[in-house]
């Protein structure tokens, strides 16, 4: 891996420039009137970024709440109910090149690895216009390198470290580039490895170390440009996760001790197929992206601490998720009196979801329950078919050199349907409870539609941008997004425990939410500083959020008033000295609840003028200095301070009882992580020591907002210790 690689800086008299695409073209990020953190592989490598955790400790406004492995949920401004969205579309929108993988909150979400990305864009602010559904507050862009036409390249990368005093972490990775045909054809080849041991020892299954992570995958792809003017790109990527049990803990029970009677399961397994075809016209270009993708997935979970652990409760769910997509658009070459962007979107999406509530045959044998041919008291075998299509433009006109107006328009419709396919239901929870003995009434689930969900309109954006000079940039946004109505799989059921308690409602409508901004981007002093201001104002209106049955915790998904979130964001970057950078970035959010029936009040728990689930402050500095160690090796000294303040980990009440504090209502706690690295750079190898959570930092991060799960918080990664090994052939 050469120097640059290892994240030792080059020779530099300025902060380098960025090209992202988060407008469908390239553009310098400086002159793009969002509000964008961009990272490329050689910070991603230098910083030891291979996933989510880290892009949301270096972004300004974001959170990543992530109670395990593959349960992933990011938050940006502040536009948050709570930090695990159960039922809901994500608020954040996430892009593996063309394919959108987020989805809603209480299923598993891939944690990809980032090993050989040409770069991660994370945009925040509604990007409805061109990014679609599920970006009501932002975009993570995850772009994979294309093949070189030209050159032989190879490199590999290895991570050792110890977490804690015992548990070794390995992470191995690995590229190959192959040009095979005159310039015109190339083969590019992924894969990674990870085996990490865990630091969470569950009492309730005896196992130490259980929350070990073994993950494995890799991408092939390859180009073909018959023409100077035509390309064709096909990718096949797969990539599968299996921690062997949640990273969530009882605080009251020890340091890093949780309880469930099995292990609790997120798994994923991701395999996607994609063709892209680009083709230059005189003044124009078209790309087409067409993406099938297959997501299979674990869902079990102990339910018992619904009931205080006094009886065996748990749900095992299995996910299968067929999902195509295609996109088309044409996009001006830049430099003109206008830009503009014009496209297509669709989205076909098949979800299936077999529900399996279980006892355990210890607990039926000694309450003398009967009647079940397994442990499994209830199965409903569940699929739910949804569409997306969508017609979306942008477009640019420059008044002067200094001055452009920028309109921004998609519109699209959305439908939804969930079918029953079957299953079966018994009377166990109400015997459980009562301590009836003897066989169980079995009653069979008929085949059943539900009522399609359909929404249909716009999202827009206007924007002003004003150079005064060739360094300085400022704008004015106003911008809208929005997520997809929400389809309950158990509408209209009621509550075998409470019959009298509510019944599930068909689903929640699409939310409403418009941001307008203000940002200011410059480069200074010939070009050692760069700052990256903005300050927001989010209406929202509408908003989708998750509710919980007393009686039963079945989860479902309505719409209750409006919120307001407001704040300011800062990324500032300096090179004080030859070989020195240093920078700070953070965001100051103010979001709360301004509107609000007793009516949703009582049903969602939230309270008028509570606050979301997001920190007031949220910030880091850090600094990189880089010097010859000797003529043929570079060294490379960094370090960062992240700090998060505290937050709110749900609504105050409980739902369906007004004014009734929920005992599961608690807050994060405010913490600080400090990484640092020293790396050596030679032609061709580079080393690298590190330390992760330098002080050993223990705080809450986050808070599960339901009752079930006995063990409900995660706390920060202990310390962690490693070296990192990276050659490039």
């Amino acid at each position: 891996m050469r120097p640059e690689t290892s994240g030792a800086p080059a020779r530099t008299t300025d902060v380098s420039e960025v090209i992202v695409t988060a407008t469908r073209r390239n553009e310098r990020l400086q002159d793009v009137p969002l509000s964008i953190t961009a990272y490329s592989q050689e910070t991603l490598t230098a910083k030891g970024i291979v996933g989510y955790e880290g892009l949301a400790q270096e972004t300004p406004g974001v959170v990543l709440n992530r109670p395990s492995a593959n349960f992933n949920n990011f938050t940006a401004r502040g536009i948050a109910t709570n930090g695990y969205g159960a039922n809901l579309q994500s608020t954040v929108a996430v892009y593996i090149d063309e394919l959108p993988i987020s989805t809603i909150g209480n299923t598993t979400v891939l944690d990809p690895n980032l090993y050989d990305v040409e770069r991660v864009e994370f945009l925040r602010g509604p990007q409805g216009t061109l990014f679609g559904s599920g970006s009501l507050s932002g975009a993570l862009r995850i772009l994979n390198k294309r093949p070189n036409l030209t050159e032989f390249d190879a490199s590999v990368l290895v991570d050792y470290a110890m977490t804690g005093s015992d548990s070794l972490r390995q992470r191995y990775n690995g590229m190959i580039n192959i040009p095979l045909v005159n310039d015109k054809l190339a083969l590019r080849a992924v894969g990674f490895v990870r085996d990490e041991e865990g630091y969470i020892d569950n009492i309730g299954t005896g196992k130490a170390n259980a929350n070990t992570l073994k993950a494995w995958g890799g991408r092939v792809s390859l180009l073909w440009t018959p023409t100077d003017r035509m390309s064709i790109k096909l990718l096949a990527s797969h990539e599968k996760s299996e921690p062997e049990d949640s990273s969530t803990v009882s605080p009251k029970l020890g340091r890093d001790i949780r309880v469930s009677d099995r292990p609790d399961l997120f798994q994923g397994k991701l395999t996607s197929f994609n063709a892209t075809v680009e083709y230059q016209f005189d003044g124009a270009q078209l790309t087409s992206s067409s993406t099938y993708s297959q997501f299979d997935q674990k869902f079990f979970v102990d339910l018992a601490g619904t009931f205080g652990g006094a009886i065996a409760f748990g749900l095992d769910a299995f996910g299968y998720m067929d999902t195509f997509v295609e996109e088309a658009r044409l996009a001006s070459d830049p430099g003109g009196k206008w830009d503009w962007v014009v496209g297509g979107f669709f989205l076909d999406r098949r979800l299936d979801v077999d529900y399996l509530y279980r006892s355990s045959p210890a607990f039926l044998t000694a309450r003398g329950l009967t009647g079940l041919t397994d442990e499994y008291y209830q199965r409903q075998f569940n699929h739910t078919n949804s569409q997306e299509l969508a017609g979306f433009g942008e477009v640019t006109y420059r008044l002067s050199d200094k001055l452009k107006v920028t309109g921004g328009l998609r519109y699209g419709g959305f439908e939804a349907q969930s079918h029953v396919e079957g299953g079966y239901n018994s009377n166990y929870l109400l015997a459980a409870l009562t301590g009836f003995r003897g066989p169980l009434t079995i009653t069979q689930i008929a085949p059943a539609t539900g009522v399609k969900a359909k929404e249909a309109g716009p999202s827009w954006k206007v924007s002003v941008s004003y150079k005064p000079s060739p360094a300085v940039s400022t704008y004015a946004t106003v911008s809208t997004g929005f997520r997809t109505p929400v389809v309950n799989a158990f509408a209209g059921r009621a509550s075998v425990v409470n019959p009298s308690d509510i019944i599930i409602p068909p689903g929640a409508d699409s939310d409403d939410l418009t941001n307008y901004e203000l940002g200011l981007k410059g480069r200074w002093l010939d070009g050692r500083l760069t700052t990256n201001l903005s300050a927001y104002w989010i209406d929202w209106k509408n908003i989708q959020v998750q509710a919980n049955r007393v009686s039963d915790s079945v989860q479902f998904a309505t719409n209750i008033g409006k919120a307001v979130s407001k704040g300011v964001e800062f990324e500032i970057v300096a090179l004080p000295a030859e070989g020195l950078t240093v920078g700070i970035n953070g965001s100051l959010i103010n979001a709360k609840v301004t509107e609000l029936s007793p009516t949703e009040a009582a049903i969602s728990g939230a309270v008028e003028g509570v606050r979301l689930a997001a920190p007031r402050f949220q910030g880091a500095a850090y600094f990189n200095y880089g010097f010859d160690l000797t003529p043929q090796a570079r060294a490379n000294l960094s370090g960062v301070v992240q700090r998060v303040g505290s937050f709110p980990g749900m609504f105050p009440n409980t739902p369906g009882r007004p004014g009734v504090v929920s005992p599961t209502y608690a807050f994060t706690e405010a913490y600080t992580n400090v990484n640092a690295t020293f790396a050596v750079a030679f032609e061709r190898l580079t080393v690298a020591a590190y330390v992760e959570n330098l002080f050993d930092s223990r705080k809450i991060n986050y808070v599960h907002p339901e009752a079930f799960i006995a063990s409900r918080f995660a706390v920060q990664r202990p310390r962690t210790i490693g070296v990192r090994l990276g050659y490039d052939f």
